[in-house]
């Protein structure tokens, strides 16, 4: 879901965001917009439910929740003022801030990374140092898989001319399958249930041991918003963790009312696909102790930091403490 080009059109968000501001609006006060990227999927079930139960209103706010469809870059919105917030990866949000977007995360969605390497169960590579020698396959050099794939070397010791890189565009499932490659970035909420509908067995290897330096999804506003509205911000934060609740707590409930979001979601192959999706999707939204909150990790934003610097995904280190605030939770 996270996994697409931020620097698209990137010099012309730059400029709009210098003259549209988002702090000034009325109407993006009492109604804010809230981004949740390219189509309507279970994974932002969440937001659907805290709409359809009235969590937002409850706590305070009447927003509008928008896909935006592939044509428009991840941030261009946000960015331009036309939308207040928007869920991204934080590792896409952190370098988006190093090419000069004022952008910063106001809210845990996913307490785990959700990228990890795939291989076909029959395969011999069963370690990340494995890898060596083999061809991996992500869709490109950007977002969310490419800096997963940049982890799973560091952690292996390996570098990229250890292997052999391909990009397959989205085609994961394919590619992997008819031997295209020998392994594939996937995602554990979307490529491997993927796998599992299409019952090829596959083994997946975790990028990291420990705490992976990269941070996954977020509620990013911007620095302007958040510090014009902090009541707004306090309240979209409270809605989502509330949503997040519910869905665990009733995910048919969480079904039900996706159906209204998201279209053809009452036939059959796409009722099981989501939910798989959504069983998938539970772990990501629990911290380590189980519970659900939207504390974002200070030492995990600084690791962060410090990764992207080092693999020049970032041209300087950005400062973690401009990036996050749990100051709205």
């Amino acid at each position: 879901m996270m996994k697409r080009l931020i620097l698209l059109f990137l010099a012309a968000v730059v400029a709009l965001s210098g003259c549209a501001g988002t702090g000034g609006s009325t109407a993006a006060t009492q109604n804010p917009v809230i981004g949740l990227t390219y189509i309507p999927n279970i994974q932002f079930s969440p937001f659907y439910v805290a709409e359809a139960d009235g969590a937002f209103t409850t706590a305070g706010v009447t927003p509008t929740l928008r896909h935006h469809g592939t044509s428009e870059s991840l941030f261009t919105a946000i960015a331009s003022g036309q939308e207040q917030f928007v869920v991204a990866g934080g590792d896409e949000m952190m370098q988006a801030r190093s090419q000069g977007l004022d952008l910063i995360a106001v809210g845990a969605y996913y307490h785990s990374y959700p990228a990890e390497v795939i291989v076909p169960k029959a395969s011999t590579i069963t370690t990340l140092a494995g890898l060596k020698g083999h061809s991996i396959g992500i869709p490109g050099k950007y977002g969310e898989s490419w800096f997963a794939l940049l982890v799973a070397l560091d952690s292996a010791g390996l570098t990229q001319a250890d292997v052999s890189i391909k990009e397959i565009g989205y085609t994961q499932t394919t590619a992997l399958s008819t031997g295209k490659v020998d392994a594939v970035i996937g995602f554990s909420n979307n490529d491997a249930v993927q796998f599992g509908l299409a019952t090829f067995p596959i083994r997946s290897l975790a990028i990291a041991q420990g705490t992976v330096p990269l941070v996954p999804a977020s509620l990013i506003t911007t620095s302007e918003y958040a510090t014009a509205h902090p009541e707004v911000v306090k309240a979209v934060v409270a809605a989502m963790t509330a949503g997040i609740n519910t869905v665990i707590t009733n995910p048919s409930h969480a079904m039900d009312v996706s159906a209204n979001y998201i279209p053809d979601l009452n036939s059959q192959a796409a009722t099981a696909g989501a939910q798989a999706t959504l069983t998938a999707t539970v772990p990501l939204w629990k911290a380590s102790s189980g519970t659900v909150d939207a504390q974002l990790d200070a030492s995990q934003w600084a690791a962060m930091a410090d990764f992207m610097t080092q693999t020049k995904l970032t041209a300087t280190r950005q400062d973690p403490a401009l990036a996050m605030t749990n100051e709205y939770v």
